[in-house]
């Protein structure tokens, strides 16, 4: 069957914020200095959900910590985030939803903003094979704070699909695609079936409009 399924991760296939998240655990495990990295962190998931966020700034701040902790903790430490946080947030709903699509064939994308270092991981695990998303930098062994590429949302995201469909020599074929939030409307308008899942207040009303479909995955 010549058909992909792009998701959003956070929110849609589990339940947390997997940046914001890595940001609280880090203040949790004393990595960063836990006043001031606490309230910027907060500042920009607000900004997030206000639909005011500047991706590139937050995806700095994210990967600036990277560069100040040597390779072998920072495996630890994302092991240890992955088991105490995110596994607990997996949807099983979504995860039947994934088996169910891999039952009929389908190609299935997880196209995130969330970064690689803590995306990759996760996607792994819900077996999906296939990651779009920000890649940062490494240099010499280390996280040098930049990006790869650019950043992964919003407008990017059909922007990215079709430079990794045309660099991989790929035919998308029919597309799908799942997100909770309004950010990623341009998203669900690029797919030929858009869902939204357990959207947020302006992507329900914008999915009603529509005609979309609207589903729960919450457990």
């Amino acid at each position: 069957m010549n058909a992909t399924v792009f998701y959003d991760l956070d929110h849609t296939l589990i339940d947390c914020d997997s940046d914001y998240e890595w940001g609280r655990f880090m203040v949790d495990s004393k990595e960063v200095d836990a006043e001031t990295y606490a309230i910027e962190n907060q500042k920009f998931y607000d900004d997030y959900m206000n639909n005011s966020l500047d991706p590139r700034a937050y995806l700095r701040f994210v990967l600036e910590p990277l560069g100040k902790i040597d390779s072998d903790r920072l495996q630890s430490l994302r092991k240890k985030f992955l088991e105490e946080r995110i596994r607990p947030a997996i949807r099983s709903r979504a995860e039947q939803l994934i088996a169910e699509h891999r039952t009929r064939g389908m190609r299935q994308i997880v196209i995130t903003s969330t970064n690689a270092f803590i995306a990759e991981p996760i996607v792994e695990v819900l077996g999906i094979p296939t990651l779009i998303a920000p890649y940062p930098e490494i240099q010499d062994g280390w996280y040098t704070g930049e990006l790869l590429d650019g950043p992964c949302f919003a407008q990017d995201k059909p922007k990215r699909i079709i430079a990794w469909a045309e660099q991989e020599g790929i035919d998308l074929g029919e597309t799908w695609g799942y997100s909770d939030s309004f950010n990623d409307r341009p998203l669900l308008e690029f797919v030929d079936h858009a869902i939204a899942v357990d959207p947020d207040p302006r992507l329900h009303e914008h999915a009603l409009s529509q005609g979309w479909e609207i589903i729960s995955l919450t457990d």
